[in-house]
C-alpha cells in the first residue's frame, strides 16, 4: 500500500516511537505510583497516541469520507485532549494544594468532555484541537515558571523551553512554514520541532520526578 502523504506520516510514527519511549522510562523507574509521574505518563502516552492515529490518517487513510478516517482523526484529536488533561494534571500538582487543585481539574474535565462532544459531534479539525490544548499548554507553562522563580532548579527551565517550542511548533503549522513543500513540509517540520520540544519536556519531567517527594 502506498503512503499518501510519507513526510508526515514517518515523522508522526518517529513521535510515535519517541513517546513510546518516554513512558517506558517513566514506568520502569520505581515506585510507579504517584500523582505527577502517572501525569507525565498519560501525557507522553496520550501524545504517541495522536501521532500513531494522526499518521495513519495521514498515511494511508487520507480521503475523508472513509470511516477509517473518521475514526483515526477523531481518536487522534480526543488523544490530543488527553495530554491537555493531563497538562493541567500535572500544573495542579506542581502549584496547587489538593482542594484547589481538584477544584481546577474538574473544571478542565468538564472542558475536555465538551471538547470531546465538539470534535465527534459538531467539527473535528486540528485548529479546534490547538484551541482547546493550548490554554493547558499555557498554564503548565506557567507552573513551571512559578516553581523555577521560587526554587531557582534549572529542570523547570528546561520543561518552560521545551513548552515553549510546542507553541513555535503549532505556529508553524498553522502558519503553512515548510522545508520543501513536497518533502518535507509545514506538518512534517510541526512534528520535528515537537521531537526537540518533547525531549526536553520528558528530561524535565524525570528531573522532577527525582526531586518532589
Amino acid at each position: 500500500m502506498a503512503i499518501s502523504e510519507p513526510a508526515i506520516t514517518l515523522t508522526d510514527y518517529g513521535l510515535a516511537i519517541e513517546c513510546a519511549v518516554f513512558v517506558t522510562l517513566l514506568l520502569a523507574r520505581r515506585p510507579v505510583q504517584g500523582v505527577l509521574r502517572t501525569g507525565f505518563a498519560v501525557f507522553f502516552a496520550a501524545l504517541g497516541v495522536a501521532a500513531l492515529a494522526g499518521g495513519t490518517v495521514h498515511g494511508f487513510f487520507h480521503a475523508k469520507s472513509s470511516p477509517a478516517h473518521v475514526l483515526l482523526w477523531n481518536a487522534a484529536l480526543i488523544a490530543i485532549g488527553v495530554v491537555a488533561l493531563s497538562a493541567w494534571r500535572i500544573g495542579c500538582e506542581l502549584i496547587f494544594n489538593r482542594r484547589t487543585g481538584a477544584s481546577v481539574f474538574f473544571a478542565a474535565s468538564v472542558a475536555f468532555a465538551v471538547y470531546c462532544l465538539l470534535v465527534v459531534f459538531i467539527h473535528n479539525t486540528f485548529l479546534v484541537a490547538i484551541i482547546h490544548y493550548l490554554p493547558a499548554v499555557v498554564f503548565l507553562f506557567t507552573a513551571y515558571l512559578l516553581k523555577f522563580l521560587r526554587r531557582r532548579q534549572g529542570h523547570f527551565l528546561m520543561g518552560m523551553i521545551g513548552l515553549g517550542l510546542t507553541f513555535i511548533a503549532a505556529g508553524v503549522q498553522q502558519a503553512g512554514i515548510a522545508v520543501h513543500p513536497r518533502y518535507f513540509d509545514h506538518n512534517a517540520l510541526y512534528h520535528a520541532i515537537q521531537a526537540v520540544a518533547l525531549l526536553l519536556i520528558y528530561l524535565s519531567a524525570r528531573a522532577i520526578l527525582r526531586a518532589e517527594p
